[in-house]
């Protein structure tokens, strides 16, 4: 989809405040509000909003570790990639899991209240997944960036 000026003005208030008022927002972009509407409306039918959510700090929320996990898959074949990655789903501590290429088969962010329960995570959930050979986990110290804002620019297609 081609993104205009307005559309990038519209992606970029509401990745700042989902909250924002439409008729603000609509007023600031010259817009009544059906038009407004109609446009944000067209924006997620093609999927470039894909969901409104809150997000919540994470330390106040009761997870203050966070861990990058790369986990290597003893045989690389479909099956067992699909398996692993349907069993990663139920997971409710890994945040993001990427596919990767190089020494690691993939890349978690991990979240958990404490060391121990990201062992007990480790331990006990991680490494039973079928075909799991090697884990190699590291432990963020401190969070020196974290966006949740695409640079969303006017596209040329």
């Amino acid at each position: 989809m081609k993104l205009d000026r307005v559309d990038v003005r519209i992606l970029q208030a509401l990745q700042q405040d989902a909250h924002i008022k439409a008729a603000d927002l609509a007023e600031s972009l010259g817009l009544s509000l059906s038009p407004f509407y109609r446009r944000v409306r067209l924006l997620e039918e093609r999927g470039i909003i894909s969901s409104h959510v809150t997000l919540l700090d994470q330390e106040k929320a009761g997870f203050p570790v966070s861990a990058y996990v790369s986990v290597a898959v003893d045989k690389k074949s479909a099956p067992l990639l699909k398996t692993f990655e349907q069993e990663i789903g139920n997971f409710e501590e890994v945040m993001e899991c990427y596919l990767m290429t190089g020494a690691f088969d993939y890349m978690l962010r991990v979240v958990a209240p404490d060391i121990a329960g990201l062992e007990r995570f480790v331990m006990e959930k991680l490494a039973k997944i079928d075909g799991v050979k090697d884990i190699n986990t590291s432990i963020a110290l401190r969070r020196v960036q974290y966006k949740t804002t695409l640079p969303v620019r006017i596209r040329e297609e």
